[in-house]
């Protein structure tokens, strides 16, 4: 995630969608960086008002960066954007602070002090970063990845409807590409292939694919430029170029069926962690025999995760990332860089600083591991039931709210708990996959802290939107189920 990735793809039944997990992204160093507020401030008295803007108007706006006294008429769509994500100077700082980020958590895990606050124990030289053989591996892992897209699938799901009252069409084959990868991984490792080599090539790697999104998201904003007015997102629509590449102006950008946005959710990024993982088992295995049992519980315990969002392709179908946000370098780099390279983070941890881990330590962890997918995906099937069937028998029975919309908010359930189980779920697993690490480093930590900044960002927004969108029955709900994410403590 990501990142639904992708948490990543569930929301209440009824309820406006909230982007996945997982790999969930955009990533909050938005908020981190005190960036997040936006500062839209809505104004009912009008004050010298410099520039009017020739789109449908909500309400005069104000934000720090445009000094005393100057107004801007904001679309709504606009609006949203710089709330969420900070003015136009906060997604230029982000252009460099997210891969610059990247690049530290590889660094801290191969030192020797691993760690995760305060400069790198080196920096590395271009020589370091620039490998033509990485070049080559990373364009073969994408078109690896965009030939298994192309495969016969074994169903065609519809989307959203758009603009112009259309649905579009994606194939759900990401669970068939994962075993057909795993098969061709599996051969390859028979005839030779020395997959405990890519440990070795993590720096080279990350450097192309951060090259490939920034390459990649300056494709995707010129062929916006021509893109007609009903393709493009409600936000990333700003005037502003830097913003508008960051946060990506076509909603759906595709050639023919192909399309682009859906492929980076969940393919190259996704499996690309997994793989990675693997190899770091492997490069472990050579160097002490066998793998560790942390080591293996890493592996499994991700697995399971990607498995499942693979699995349930068709519900990304749902979500922001897909029906709202457009596809620009915050997308891009998260999909493709930043999940493979940062959320292997544990496993890079323990191949340079092995852990000892007994059997009733990995017991426990596992039990943590199981009590939080349990959750997640419970939460999940119900929503995904609910809005399929909500006659069928396992939901029929759960106690709804109705809304002014036609829709109906769940009120009971896993969904009658907290406002967000699937978010409680995520949370217990990102902390079952840092345990094996050990307590003596913060840094197999990162991915936890920064999914609960993560998720508290995209649970605040999903409040407002809520609000917005179903008025008094929200409030009812909220009033009904007071807790949004840990029960009886947020």
């Amino acid at each position: 995630m990501a990142p639904r990735l992708w948490s990543r793809w569930s929301f209440p039944a009824g309820r406006c969608q909230d982007p996945p997990n997982k790999h969930v992204w955009p990533p909050p160093l938005a908020c981190w960086a005190g960036l997040s507020g936006g500062g839209v401030l809505k104004l009912k008295l009008l004050r010298r008002a410099r520039r009017v803007r020739p789109r449908a108007p909500i309400g005069w706006c104000a934000g720090p960066s445009m000094g005393r006294g100057r107004f801007h008429l904001k679309t709504l769509g606009q609006e949203r954007s710089l709330s969420a994500f900070g003015v136009q100077a906060g997604a230029a700082a982000l252009l460099l602070l997210l891969p610059a980020t990247m690049f530290h958590l590889l660094l801290a895990a191969r030192s020797g002090p691993a760690r995760l606050l305060g400069p790198p124990a080196y920096l590395p030289g271009l020589e370091a970063l620039w490998s033509p053989r990485a070049l080559l591996l990373w364009l073969a892992w994408l078109g690896l990845q965009a030939a298994l897209y192309l495969l016969p699938a074994r169903k065609v799901a519809e989307g959203q409807e758009l603009k112009d009252e259309s649905r579009l069409r994606y194939p759900i084959n990401g669970f068939q590409a994962l075993v057909l990868t795993a098969l061709l991984v599996g051969l390859g490792m028979s005839a030779g292939l020395p997959l405990g080599a890519l440990p070795e090539m993590l720096l080279p790697l990350a450097f192309v694919a951060t090259l490939t999104a920034f390459i990649f998201s300056l494709f995707l904003y010129m062929k916006a430029q021509v893109a007609p007015v009903s393709a493009l997102a409600p936000g990333g629509n700003s005037g502003n170029p830097i913003y508008d590449f960051f946060l990506g102006r076509e909603l759906n950008p595709r050639i023919c069926f192909f399309d682009f946005k859906y492929f980076c959710e969940l393919r190259p990024g996704l499996i690309g962690w997994v793989l990675i993982n693997m190899a770091l088992l492997m490069k472990e295995a050579e160097l002490r025999g066998s793998p560790s049992l942390a080591m293996w519980l890493v592996n499994g315990f991700q697995l399971l995760y990607v498995g499942d969002a693979l699995w349930h392709e068709e519900a990304i179908l749902t979500t922001m990332d897909i029906t709202h946000d457009g596809f620009g370098f915050m997308l891009a780099f998260g999909d493709i860089a930043w999940v493979p390279f940062t959320y292997s983070l544990q496993a890079q941890f323990l191949l340079h600083h092995p852990q000892s881990l007994g059997l009733p330590m990995a017991s426990v962890i596992c039990l943590i591991n199981a009590i939080g997918y349990y959750i997640f995906r419970g939460a999940n099937s119900q929503k995904n039931t609910f809005r399929k069937n909500p006659s069928d028998p396992r939901v029929a029975g759960l106690e709804t709210i109705s809304t002014a919309t036609g829709r109906k908010l769940l009120v009971s359930g896993w969904w009658g708990m907290v406002r967000h189980p699937n978010y409680l779920g995520d949370l217990i697993m990102a902390l079952a996959w840092s345990l094996p690490c050990g307590v003596s480093h913060l840094l197999p930590y990162f991915y936890l802290l920064y999914f609960t900044a993560l998720l508290v960002h995209r649970e605040a927004r999903d409040e407002r939107q809520c609000l917005q969108k179903y008025g008094l029955a929200w409030q009812e709900y909220c009033r009904r189920v007071p807790y949004r994410i840990m029960p009886y403590i947020y």
